[in-house]
């Protein structure tokens, strides 16, 4: 594969590899932005909750923001945020929300809030569920975009660890008219068979392939462009 944009040399624009969508999640400088970039990440994550170890003040997003690949959707990771944080992240620039929340401590009043301020195209809801629930059907119309993480009980996502890759499988197949996006424990190593048995047609990747909390390993980040397209075409 041509790792200098996989359209002969090209970059941005609409990428994915043999029909999976990736996004690198945990970005904080210019040069992995780039890089998941040039290896053809559909999406660019900044994370904007100051208690991630990955966390990205907006300010230095948006002194960043206009030197990062055009073409690739940037997405804020919130957690539960404010009306008014929400506001701040829409007015940076950025192209989608993925928003974390607790549902046993966010009302449903609260996350259709989120939905009409960025609208339900640009929602990324990703509900924090206890091993073996199911997204509230209140919920599911509220957002064209679910993102799956493994539960962690201190926080929301970023643990490293794997999910229940079947549960995934049979929430997509539950609702194949949203967007399903699966995260927690994606590597080089694991990808390949985490499709295989999740069914993912979008994945989330972030601490697998890195070299310290937000800073990415350019070398894992061209393994795991090469083991998707492995995963799919066995070459």
């Amino acid at each position: 594969m041509d790792w200098q944009g996989r359209r002969g040399g090209e970059t941005g624009g609409a990428t994915m590899i043999d029909g999976i969508r990736f996004k690198i999640c945990g970005l904080t400088s210019l040069v992995d932005a780039e890089f998941a970039d040039r290896i053809g990440a559909d999406a660019l994550g900044f994370i904007l909750y100051p208690k991630s170890p990955r966390y990205l003040p907006l300010l230095n997003y948006t002194a960043m923001a206009k030197l990062l690949p055009t073409g690739r959707k940037r997405i804020a990771v919130m957690v539960e945020p404010s009306a008014t944080d929400l506001a701040a992240a829409i007015a940076a620039g950025f192209d989608r929300f993925q928003i974390h929340f607790d549902p046993a401590a966010v009302s449903q009043e609260v996350v259709a809030g989120w939905s009409r301020q960025v609208g339900p195209k640009s929602l990324w809801l990703a509900p924090k569920l206890l091993p073996g629930a199911e997204i509230a059907a209140d919920i599911v119309p509220l957002a064209d975009t679910f993102l799956l993480d493994t539960f962690h009980a201190e926080g929301f996502g970023g643990s490293g660890r794997t999910g229940d890759w079947a549960a995934f499988a049979r929430q997509q197949a539950a609702h194949p008219q949203k967007t399903w996006i699966l995260a927690g424990g994606l590597n080089p190593g694991n990808i390949g068979v985490a499709l295989a048995n999740s069914g993912a047609k979008f994945v989330d990747v972030n601490s697998g392939v890195e070299l310290s909390a937000g800073v990415k390993d350019h070398t894992k980040l061209k393994e795991l462009a090469v083991a998707i397209h492995r995963s799919r075409t066995g070459a």
